[in-house]
């Protein structure tokens, strides 16, 4: 069992689970995937069109014919970090394809690293394997290589990530998403339905819904409503969809959301069940000339009464939410506007990035860049704070009764997650006596015994 805290960076992808299944003579891929959850479905969706031509997966270098590594180009450093994959890749294997956002580079890829195979950008999965193709001709056994129903999965399988849009419609000026990813792209409601119910039937006991703008979900396609194979006509609009997906019986948590007014209208859905009370939302900052420098909507005290009616109709909501500190311009005043404005937020779950200069990204050229040795001492003052609330809160809930999610057992114990926490970003509850017989992917009860500054201890009753 692993403690807290988590880390911080919210683009980091979970660890991928890899199925290692494999008969003599069949074609192997590798993958290695960075990035955010979003990426990890990209990964998700490429190996199952892998495994359906025949390919088998590996989980290490040596036992691949060739390496995909799925990059990020979010930040500078998550840039550094996939050219260090790619380069250990070619290091340990040698035939090495490169997709993903920093794919939409395929320059400053092939000037680190001139001898990859291929370079193909973000969500290009035929092009992609074309790539593979090549390097590694397939081999398929029709009597042998079937496919689950639910593809192939890089998460554990009582879990899932459900991406139902690509793209974003923002033009906030630290961020360079909508020139990789385009713009917003919702997929047709009857589709994302229908993956979600292969998943349910599959063993996924939760649906972890992702996109870049998880609220704005249908505004391309003008909300329509399409009909599924069994004739049901399911609505492309946020509130509609997180409905039909309580509909199925498995948690739905929703990412990435947001606060635009009609949010309001998922809450009552949470407060009966059939959606997680659980929100995640990039609010970036609270002083209102940050956020007008970032071009995002400055309403920092509005946001404050939306919480707070949230909570009068839910409350067991649980939010989490991520910022920047440290962005070119911010003065002392405006940094403590923002603690100031956390401490009355109360936030539950928060995540903090120090501002970094990303290559193409508008916020470059502002002037009044902030130190390094500032930016550091702004993060720890934040987080600080965001602990303290942290280790309050989880105070408060100790002698509650919850119900948790398993997500592992081994020799010491089971490690859960309630329902305000969001698998690798968030929050554990321990099981640590009487674990005996639990397995990944039931849903117990427990009685809340302690609380740490980011995670709880429990007995089963």
């Amino acid at each position: 069992m692993s403690q807290n805290p988590p880390d911080l960076r919210p683009d980091l992808a979970p660890r991928p689970v890899f199925d290692t299944a494999r008969r003599d003579g069949q074609p192997t891929i590798g993958m290695v995937s960075l990035g955010c959850p979003k990426a990890l479905v990209d990964s998700e969706r490429i190996l199952t069109r892998l495994r359906a031509e025949g390919y088998a997966i590996s989980p290490d270098y040596a036992g691949a014919d060739a390496v995909i590594v799925n990059t990020c180009g979010f930040l500078d450093s998550a840039k550094a970090e996939s050219l260090e994959a790619i380069g250990e890749a070619l290091a340990s294997n040698g035939r090495v394809i490169v997709t993903g956002c920093l794919g939409a580079e395929p320059e400053y890829i092939t000037g680190a690293h001139p001898k990859v195979l291929a370079v193909t950008g973000p969500h290009q999965y035929e092009q992609v394997l074309d790539a593979v193709h090549v390097a590694v001709p397939p081999a398929p056994d029709p009597f042998i290589d079937l496919m689950p129903a639910a593809g192939v999965k890089l998460t554990p399988r009582h879990y899932s990530y459900l991406k139902i849009s690509e793209g974003c419609n923002h033009k906030c000026k630290f961020c360079i998403i909508p020139d990789m990813r385009g713009r917003l792209a919702s997929r047709p409601a009857h589709a994302v339905m229908r993956e979600a119910e292969k998943l349910v039937e599959s063993g996924v006991k939760e649906l972890l819904v992702i996109s870049q703008d998880t609220s704005a979900y249908g505004v391309d396609v003008k909300h329509a409503t399409t009909a599924g194979r069994d004739g049901r006509a399911h609505r492309a609009h946020i509130t509609d969809l997180a409905r039909d997906l309580g509909s199925l019986g498995a948690w739905v948590r929703l990412h990435y959301v947001y606060p635009y007014p009609h949010v309001r209208d998922l809450i009552p859905l949470m407060a009966e069940g059939l959606v997680l009370p659980y929100l995640d939302i990039p609010f970036q900052h609270a002083h209102p000339d940050v956020l007008r420098r970032m071009a995002r909507p400055a309403a920092a005290a509005k946001t404050l009464d939306e919480i707070a009616a949230w909570r009068a109709a839910c409350p067991d909501i649980t939010l989490r939410s991520t910022f920047i500190v440290g962005y070119p311009g911010e003065t002392e005043a405006e940094f403590q506007t923002l603690v100031d404005w956390l401490d009355e937020a109360q936030l539950d779950r928060v995540g903090c990035f120090q501002y970094e200069n990303v290559a193409g990204a508008r916020s470059n050229a502002l002037p009044d860049h902030v130190p390094p040795d500032v930016k550091q001492d702004r993060w720890d003052r934040f987080m600080e704070k965001a602990q303290a609330i942290s280790e309050a809160k989880l105070a408060a809930k100790v002698g509650r009764t919850l119900q948790v999610l398993v997500d592992e057992v081994d020799a010491e114990g089971a490690t859960c997650r309630t329902m305000a926490d969001a698998p690798e970003i968030d929050g554990n509850l321990f099981i640590d006596e009487g674990f005996e017989g639990l397995a990944a992917g039931d849903l117990v009860t427990v009685q809340v015994d302690e609380a740490g500054e980011y995670d709880l201890w429990g007995h089963r009753l």
